[in-house]
């Protein structure tokens, strides 16, 4: 299964968008703001200085990347993980109202304000049983993000 972020608006605070499947829009998209990220030493890390990430404040690069479900120790459930992001680690797609409620995941409900997000539980678990089916039937998961 293949879902599918566009990112919409890029502000200085936040960064949102919609995700879909099959060309449908399922709900929004909540972010850090997205910087424009270098690995000067090659290290995969983009955070020393002069790379541009800020832990826990910038959204992860556009790209393809495999989604997993794993059980999360936070949510104590389990929940969509993106693999091999690189520069981060522990990103997953889950419910939150605002960008405090993130550090580089992917926030997913309706955005009926601007840089918030509501009924983030319910879409959450739209997006997890999606996924979680497509997995029992074998197929691989992938999130694409794109950016306007």
């Amino acid at each position: 299964m293949n879902l599918y972020v566009y990112r919409r608006i890029r502000d200085a605070a936040y960064t949102s968008g919609h995700i879909y499947s099959c060309m449908r829009r399922l709900c929004d998209t909540l972010e850090d703001p997205v910087r424009d990220l270098k690995d000067l030493n090659n290290d995969g890390d983009f955070n020393d200085e002069d790379e541009g990430k800020i832990y826990g404040q910038t959204a992860i690069p556009k790209g393809k990347y495999e989604l997993k479900m794993q059980y999360s120790p936070s949510f104590d459930r389990v929940m969509p993980y993106l693999q091999d992001v690189p520069g981060f680690s522990y990103v997953m797609i889950h419910p939150g109202n605002s960008v405090t409620d993130t550090k580089g995941c992917i926030l997913v409900g309706e955005n009926k304000q601007r840089g918030r997000l509501v009924n983030s539980r319910g879409w959450s678990n739209i997006i997890n049983s999606m996924l979680t089916e497509a997995e029992a039937k074998g197929e691989v998961n992938y999130l694409y993000i794109y950016e306007d």
